[in-house]
């Protein structure tokens, strides 16, 4: 007997703890996926080139975030048949249009940085004397 798809609505809920956008969401806002995303807006690179644009990442955890991506489309795996074996990895046209929106996050966060860092800062000082206080 053939399983019956899962019939999901046209708008997913991410809000909604067995809707499948909240495991998509962790792969996109995640550290590595959103950083790897953000890389690939520069074009087809190599894992390698990933690698090194995308600093402190692990090969374990650049793998399977490049897996993830790729699950879900919106990143593109080209396996070249050569010696040695050569893959690029490439957005697809879904990925191209979500990595703008998180290359615009990106964008802004590196535009705000000092303030959140002031705000950070101030944060913690402020706290460091409550706790002196109490």
């Amino acid at each position: 007997m053939a399983r019956a798809e899962t019939p999901f609505p046209a708008r997913g809920n991410c809000y909604n703890a067995r809707c499948p956008t909240r495991a998509i969401l962790g792969h996109v806002t995640g550290r590595w996926g959103a950083l790897v995303l953000g890389a690939l807006t520069a074009g087809t690179m190599r894992y390698s080139e990933i690698r090194v644009r995308v600093d402190g990442i692990s090969e374990k955890m650049l793998a399977q975030t490049l897996r993830d991506l790729e699950r879900d489309g919106f990143v593109h795996r080209r396996q070249h048949p050569s010696v040695p074996p050569r893959v690029d990895y490439t957005l697809t046209p879904a990925g191209v249009e979500l990595a703008k929106r998180v290359h615009g996050l990106i964008d802004w966060l590196e535009d705000h940085v000092a303030g959140v860092v002031a705000a950070q800062e101030s944060h913690d000082h402020a706290r460091a004397g409550l706790r002196a206080v109490g």
